[in-house]
Order: structure tokens, then sequence, then C-alpha cells
């Protein structure tokens, strides 16, 4: 694999998370921050307008917007399919000449802690989010249902990279704790980019435990789609945390228990999260697999 040659920090892809927007603002203000000598780094505030209104979008959501069929598509007209076009020609730019990264940063209110989701299994990120949990043990990784060649993330514009995944914090909020550890994450990852550029091996772990999402799950509802019951509390903020068969997952208006249903043990995450109400999501469940690099 040729050396890195710019790495893109993207924040602010949904407007009402501010860690990744005021993390971009703060690389713009002070950019040796995240300057290297082997490759250029560069910023993108991702959606300014949903920013400025203070809200996750303005039509629809600017992540759901990155298909390669979207993005060639001179029909889609809403302000987050133009801006995803603006965005793409901006860090796919000289594509065919240099090796691009990308860090999507991104923050949820369910207790997610650090989590890292690689934008492919390609070695190099598989290296990296190990080097990564090296430099702080409690990162998690996670990879959606399937990893799809041609998908609609924002993180797919690059094989290489990641999105950085942090919570629990309110959307709208700037939580300090979680903005210093997520600035950590990202000296890391340039830091690590760095040292590949010049042939310097870290030493990590040779094997991975990702969280693998095998199915996404919905609240229960009434016929007119109106919720019937909520995330049970002794499933609340348990996010990674192993979910058993005849385990409770919801509890009704009522007051009953709903149990989980499946046949073996999962690690649910994005437990209740606000964003996924809209999307038919209480929570995603995953599968622990261990992944030799």
């Amino acid at each position: 694999m040729n050396p890195i040659k710019r790495v893109a920090i993207v924040g602010g892809t949904h407007g009402n998370e501010l860690t990744g927007i005021y993390l971009v603002k703060k690389f713009e203000q002070l950019p040796h921050l995240i300057q290297r000598a082997s490759f250029a780094s560069i910023t993108c505030l991702a959606n300014p307008k949903a920013y400025e209104m203070r809200k996750r979008y303005v039509d629809t959501d600017l992540n759901r917007c990155f298909k390669r069929q979207d993005l060639e598509n001179p029909l889609l007209s809403s302000y987050e399919a133009i801006r995803a076009k603006t965005i793409a020609q901006m860090l796919l730019a000289e594509e065919s000449s240099q090796n691009s990264l990308i860090i999507d940063l991104h923050s949820t209110t369910a207790n997610m802690g650090l989590t890292i989701i690689p934008s492919s299994l390609h070695p190099f990120n598989l290296n990296l989010t190990a080097y990564l949990q090296s430099v702080n043990p409690s990162v998690k990784i996670y990879q959606w249902e399937r990893l799809e060649q041609d998908s609609s993330f924002l993180r797919s514009l690059s094989e290489f990279g990641c999105t950085i995944e942090i919570g629990p914090v309110a959307q709208g909020i700037l939580d300090a704790p979680l903005f210093q550890k997520t600035e950590q994450l990202i000296y890391a990852i340039l830091d690590y980019v760095e040292a590949y550029n010049q042939g310097v091996s870290f030493h990590q772990k040779d094997s991975l435990t990702i969280y693998q999402c095998v199915k996404t799950i919905d609240y229960p509802r009434n016929e007119s789609g109106e919720l019937d019951a909520m995330i049970h509390p002794q499933r609340q903020f348990r996010d990674y945390e192993a979910l058993s068969p005849r385990e409770p997952i919801f509890l009704t208006l009522e007051g009953q228990a709903i149990a989980y249903k499946g046949k073996s043990t999962v690690y649910p995450v994005f437990i209740n999260e606000a964003a996924y109400y809209e999307k038919g999501i209480a929570m995603c469940l995953t599968e622990k697999q261990q992944i030799s690099i």
C-alpha cells in the first residue's frame, strides 16, 4: 500500500453533534495541532446549515447521501444531497494520485463510550484500530450489518479511515471529557499515519474483538406507529453488555416487561439512540467476533 497523502477530519455531519464541530473549529484556529510532515491534513464542517439551525439535518440525513448513484444523480436537489456532492468532490480530489484517509466525528446519546467504526476491514484499518486500543484500552470496535462497497455513509468515500462515535452525550451539548478523549484519538490516528508513512512499526495486539451488527430491532409500536413500549430499565445504558434470551429489553407503558426472543447471546449497542427513533431502531444487536490481523 502506498503512503497516505491526505487526512480529512470531518465534523458536523449531523448539525447537533457538537464534539466534532468544535474540534474542527479548534483545528482550523490551531492548524499546527494536526500538521504532520508526511501528509496534508484538512478539515471539513460537513453540514454548516444544520449546525446554524441546531438540527441534525435540514432536509435529510447527510450520512445517508453518499451512495455513488446518489452522488451522480442530478435530480437529487435537497440541501444534504447537494452538500454530499460538494463534500465528495473535495475529499476525492486527485483521488487517482493519492491515498486519502477520512476521520468522521460523531456523537451518540447511547452509552457507547469510545467506539471506532472502520471504513473497511482493510489490514491498514485493522492495524490502526489495534493501535488505538493500545493507546486507550476502553476503545470498542463496531461494524454495521454489512460492509457495502457502495455505502451511503460519508466514511465510505475512502477505504481508509474510520468514524469515531462517542457517548453518551445529549444532542446539542459539548461534553468536555468526551471532547478531550476524541481529540486524543485524532492525534493518535495522525501519529500512526505519520509512523506508517515513515516505515515505523508500533507494537500492538495481533487480534481484535469486533462487535458485528447482525440486525436492528425497533420499539414495539401500535397500529398508528406510536411507541407501545420503551427500553427496559435493566437494559438502558448497557451498550456492549451481553443480552441473553428471555432477558427483558422493553417495558410497556402499563409496566409489563418484554423479553428478548432470540436464541443466542448478543451485545446490543446504540441502545435508545435519540436520532434513531425516526429510523425505527431501538438498538443494534451485535455478535462478538475475534479477527486476526
